[in-house]
This record gives C-alpha cells, structure tokens and sequence, in this order.
C-alpha cells in the first residue's frame, strides 16, 4: 500500500474549484438555453482566474487539471437539479470548454517561462493569449461532443469567437487577478502550518467548501 502523503496544496485547489462551480452556476442561471450574448465570454475570464489561482497555489498542472474535474463534477451536479441529460449543449459543452481553457492556459504559460510570467504585463498578455487560445478551440466541441457551438443568431459565426475581444480584455485583468489570490492563498497555508493550525483546516475545509457549494447551487436555481 502506498504511503505516498497528499500534496499539501490539495486542499487550496479543492476550495478554488468549488468556488468556481458556483460562480459557473450563478453566472449561467440559463444553462438550459444556449450561451447567451457574450456571456461565454465572460465566463472564460472568470475561469481564468481560477485556473490561475490553482496553478499558483499548486506549482503544477496536476492542480489546474483538478480544479477543472472539480468544477467539471459541479457542472453535472447543476445539471442534475435540472433534469438535463449529460449530452447537451447546457452541459457537454461547457465542460469541453472548461478543459478548452485550462489546456490552454497551461500551453501558454508553458511557453512564456517564469520570465515574462513573474510580470504584471506578462500575466496579462498571458491571460490574454490563453483566452484566445480558449476560444479558439472551442468551435471544435462538435467533434468532441457532436453539439455545435452556439452561434450569432441568424448566422453560422460561433459566439465565442464573436465574442473574442471581451474574452481576451477579460482575461488579461482575471489572470492576474487570479495569480495574486492563489499566491496569497499558498502564502496563508505556509504561515498556517508553520504555526501548527492547519491540520484541522485541510481536514474540513474541502468537504466543506464542496459542500457548500453544492447547498447554494441548488439554492440559486430554488430562487431563480
């Protein structure tokens, strides 16, 4: 049996991919119509501040891709309450375009290095370059699902890359964002165990924060 400990950002990453399965549920009250306007757009710069986040608070891909099965997991948890089936464009697809913009940010970042990323204006072109990278390989979800992408009404012109700009300006402020968070998320858990009061923390605070998310998704499709 392997004895092999939990990685000690595992906790961080679990709280950031509730977080943001409940931003996707409260941003997406209509997830059982097609994407709307540009609000796929600017649900990529809020899951890029997550994806952010984790990849600072865990030093690692592996962190990214939980915080992404994470809110994967939640999506189809929305789904449930809905009554909606997994293949649908309400739930396939925003799934696909969660990986969409993790891949995408982990390509990017990959590429910059530490030099250009340890800047400001080098997360923000990051950010930038990531969320163009999302929604560009977006379109490609009916070969993976067999549902297009939402479209500009009475045309054939996916949304996502309609709506690109705003995605791309979005993202060059919520990477940032997301990369200061997650550094002082990782600083807090640092001094925490340092003084010995993180073992109770990283006990309860994931199941909990997983919980929770789960009570006020459902809460807000009660009220809405």
């Amino acid at each position: 049996m392997s004895t092999k400990p939990f990685p000690k950002w595992l906790p961080q990453v679990i709280i950031l991919g509730a977080a943001w399965g409940l931003a996707e549920a409260a941003l997406g009250l209509g997830i059982h119509k097609c994407a709307s306007l540009a609000s796929g757009s600017i649900m990529t710069g809020v899951a890029l501040f997550f994806v952010g986040a984790s990849w600072v608070v865990s030093g690692s891909p592996a962190g990214v891709a939980l915080a992404v099965a994470i809110v994967s997991a939640l999506k189809l948890f929305d789904a449930l309450l809905l009554s909606l089936p997994v293949m649908s464009g309400a739930v396939a697809n925003p799934i696909f375009a969660f990986w969409t913009e993790g891949l995408a940010f982990l390509a990017v970042f990959a590429l910059l290095q530490g030099s250009l990323s340890a800047k400001k204006r080098g997360l923000a072109a990051g950010g930038a370059l990531a969320a163009l990278g999302a929604v560009n390989l977006f379109p490609l979800v009916k070969f993976a699902t067999g549902i297009p992408a939402c479209v500009v009404p009475g045309t054939t012109f996916p949304l996502s890359l309609y709506y690109a700009p705003l995605a791309v300006a979005l993202s060059a402020l919520t990477v940032p964002l997301g990369v200061w968070a997650g550094a002082r998320m990782a600083r807090a858990a640092e001094l925490a165990e340092a003084s010995g009061r993180l073992s109770p923390a990283r006990r309860f605070a994931p199941s909990a924060a997983v919980a929770l998310a789960m009570l006020l998704i459902a809460s807000v499709h009660l009220i809405g």
